[in-house]
């Protein structure tokens, strides 16, 4: 607060006015440039991300060879590594290859325990087989266990890992709150309680980790089961206080307002969604049969459409704004088209040469590495080309 010594009104001529004065802007202070979203120009689109993910994924789901997914793995470890970010959720993708090594080793333990259908010459142990009723025919406990059984176990819980893998990526690298907003308004609710799912789990990690660290800090255990139970409480003590103030925040934000929209606007946003998956589940039947290729593709297009008309009209019954939208820039086509090429070469390799991309265990054969298949995987790793993402900033 400054005194005005000399103020330009003439009615307060001889009186000391109080005015408030800007602080003095020092040379090196940076002038602020750039309007509200321009601290989202840095950050990438988390739908890319999760496209980019979910083409992988599908990538993966075409082979069983054992090298390509360890290159799926490997490309989205690096691009994970590259882009993440500090927050809470940029930690599941630990927890998602725990998990991954977790379903391998199940499938290991089962196909151990309860056999296997893959005939086999190479026996490696024989365990005690017991004897079951006539009903449980087809089924077995223990007996022999062989080297092919166990090879294509192994191919196969793989596969399932690399799955969870790039689930795990695309949870470590887009955010979920930036991903709801960018939803139809159709989709909204629905989105809301996929977001808390997946935001649930990242941040029961850091609490445990937080806690963990505290009680090592105490000199307390933290490991076997007294400090599972010790630490275990708290968690689900603070996920409980969680969801009571995220139920709250919701209550008082109005979520679950619907608009009055007229019935026949209803009953064809009905209609076109209901339709439009029925084109698109007859449509993908279509080309993954012999049969159906001349009338898979126009029927799914044709499903695709519909269902995108139908969310389009079901989103004016939802009441909400977007704050700051997140643009879809050339970054997020570039990743985009990435995990979509993997997938469609793949895809592709797989019906040109499927004894590369499915190696057989009978007889036993060492897998080999193709070569175009490897190029097309290796595609994946364009998003790692692109520079990092900032976070975006709240304006002060």
């Amino acid at each position: 607060m400054t005194e005005n010594p000399g103020p330009s009104n003439p009615l307060l001529k001889g009186r000391g006015a109080v005015t408030c004065a800007a602080p003095p802007r020092g040379r090196d202070q940076p002038r602020r440039r750039g309007g509200p979203h321009s601290a989202h120009h840095n950050t990438l689109h988390p739908g890319a991300w999760w496209l980019w993910s979910l083409g992988l994924a599908t990538a993966a789901t075409r082979t069983t060879n054992p090298l390509l997914l360890a290159l799926l793995i490997t490309v989205t470890a690096y691009v994970v590594a590259t882009h993440r970010t500090t927050a809470p959720w940029s930690r599941s993708y630990t927890a998602f290859a725990r998990l991954a090594l977790a379903v391998l080793l199940i499938r290991l333990l089962f196909a151990t325990i309860l056999g296997s259908p893959i005939p086999g010459t190479h026996a490696l142990l024989t365990l005690p087989e017991l004897p079951l009723p006539h009903w449980a025919q087809g089924i077995r406990l223990g007996g022999e266990v062989t080297t092919e059984a166990l090879l294509f176990a192994f191919y196969d819980g793989l596969r399932l890992a690399t799955l969870l893998i790039c689930v795990g990526a695309a949870n470590a690298l887009a955010n979920p709150a930036r991903l709801l907003k960018s939803l139809p308004g159709a989709l909204y609710e629905t989105g809301v309680a996929v977001v808390v799912a997946l935001t649930f789990a990242p941040n029961l990690i850091a609490d445990a980790q937080r806690l963990r660290a505290a009680r090592r800090l105490r000199g307390r255990p933290d490991r076997g089961l007294r400090g599972l139970l010790q630490v275990g409480l708290p968690v689900l003590e603070g996920a409980l206080e969680r969801s009571v103030a995220l139920a709250a925040a919701m209550d008082a934000r109005g979520y679950g307002r619907t608009a009055q929209v007229p019935v026949s606007v209803r009953r064809t946003t009905t209609a076109l969604t209901l339709g439009g998956l029925l084109g698109v589940c007859a449509g993908t039947y279509g080309l993954l049969t012999a049969e159906g290729a001349a009338y898979g593709l126009p029927l799914l297009l044709a499903g695709v459409v519909a269902a995108l008309a139908g969310l389009r009209l079901g989103g004016r019954r939802t009441l909400r704004t977007r704050y700051r939208p997140d643009p879809w820039d050339l970054r997020a086509w570039l990743v985009t088209a990435s995990g979509v090429a993997v997938a469609a070469l793949l895809t592709l390799a797989a019906t040109r040469d499927p004894a590369a991309l499915t190696p057989g265990v009978i007889p036993l054969t060492a897998p080999t590495l193709p070569l175009w298949p490897a190029a097309a995987v290796l595609l994946g790793l364009a998003p790692a080309l692109l520079p990092a993402s900032k976070p975006a900033k709240e304006p002060s």
